[in-house]
């Protein structure tokens, strides 16, 4: 496992790299998500992610994607300052942007063996799962339970700093 995780700029050149690992019999887990403020409940559920293949690709959410479901206040941080913080994350191998309302378009591309969600969904509620079922690959739900979030992340800090 590398030391520090890849972050791919284009699709073609994970690809490439997938090829490789397949090549050498490794299996490839991907989960994705905005990651827009890195919280406890991300890092289990990476972990947990990981511990059901060889390699763990993150695919990120773009700014703009970010901002067509989240708002236009975010993300609060960047999408490259977000993808190298969790490629530097020992548990994750690889990380590549997407820019769409889902990750199908990856999916389909990638035809990762076991794709992971959070315990906030089930395999019935995510939107990929027709994707994922039709190339053959396994939907796993990772994780602990989803005590935590991004948004109360947020509300908790305007709460703190908001004026007496």
């Amino acid at each position: 496992m590398p030391v520090m995780g890849q972050f791919f700029h284009s699709y073609q050149s994970l690809l490439d790299q997938l090829a490789k690992d397949r090549s050498a019999g490794l299996k490839i887990a991907m989960t994705n998500g905005a990651f827009d403020l890195f919280h406890v409940g991300h890092l289990r559920s990476f972990v947990h992610a990981k511990s059901l293949a060889d390699r763990l690709l993150i695919a990120v959410n773009t700014d703009h994607s970010v901002q067509v479901s989240k708002g236009p206040k975010r993300p609060i941080h960047p999408e490259a300052e977000r993808a190298e913080l969790l490629a530097a994350l020992g548990c994750v191998d690889y990380v590549v942007l997407f820019n769409e309302t889902t990750v199908d378009v990856l999916l389909r591309q990638v035809k990762p063996e076991v794709y992971c969600k959070g315990t906030d969904y089930t395999p019935e509620t995510i939107p990929e799962t027709p994707t994922v079922l039709a190339y053959g690959g396994q939907i796993a739900i990772v994780g602990d339970p989803k005590d935590h979030s991004t948004s109360e992340v947020i509300n908790r800090i305007l709460e703190a700093y908001k004026p007496v």
